[in-house]
């Protein structure tokens, strides 16, 4: 999927809440509504002065609570007031959430290896990875369609979801989305609007964009 009609150079940023208590507890959070620690807070402040330099001109975000604090703190330094959607919560992942990396190895180690091959998986009896791009893609190309021209659009989620996301929008195979790799706490991932559709510009960042200088550009 693309931003369709002829390329305008606008930008997505897909920017990761910032930490919360079980993900320092390596604990599957899901949709579980867990608030930021004092930490995540000022990663969230950090990563603001930096994302507040690309000068965003729409903030859209989960309404889970520790995504909607770390997009505060981008309001807090642009002044552009975030929307909230439901659509960009973290996958539903039915009885792993709330449990620890190990107990979900030691309780569901088949599924968890299934997932990581790419296989469909209803982790814990919760939602396919494709089901969380099906509800949450639609959302951010809709907020980057309205964008104008080389404008950019920061949306405020989670880890699973950005990475579904991200593989939808460019039109990879959902098997292959698990080697995009995941997303650190309060990073983000920008995709570029091109001539064939979005690309992705940088993956997993914690410092501004960098131009492309060479052949590739």
């Amino acid at each position: 999927m693309s931003g369709g009609g002829a390329a305008r150079g606008r930008r997505i940023v897909l920017w990761r809440h910032g930490q919360t208590a079980w993900n320092v507890e390596r604990r599957f959070q899901g949709s579980t509504d867990i608030e930021l620690t004092g930490t995540g807070v000022a990663q969230a402040r950090r990563a603001a002065r930096l994302l507040a330099s690309m000068r965003p001109d729409a903030i859209v975000a989960s309404d889970l609570s520790r995504a909607r604090a770390t997009a505060a703190e981008l309001t807090a330094v642009t002044g552009v007031a975030a929307s909230h959607h439901a659509e960009l919560r973290e996958t539903y992942a039915g009885v792993w959430q709330g449990l620890t990396h190990d107990e979900i190895i030691e309780r569901f180690g088949e599924q968890y290896r299934a997932w990581k091959r790419g296989e469909a998986v209803r982790r814990g009896g919760g939602e396919l990875e494709t089901e969380v791009a099906d509800r949450a893609a639609p959302v951010v190309l809709s907020h980057a369609e309205k964008l104008p021209d080389g404008g950019t659009l920061v949306v405020v989620s989670h880890g699973g979801t950005i990475r579904t996301t991200i593989g939808r929008l460019l039109g990879l195979e959902s098997s292959s989305w698990e080697s995009l790799g995941g997303l650190s706490n309060c990073c983000w991932s920008v995709l570029g609007e091109g001539a064939r559709g979005w690309r992705l510009m940088e993956h997993n960042a914690g410092t501004l964009p960098e131009p492309v200088l060479g052949d590739d550009d």
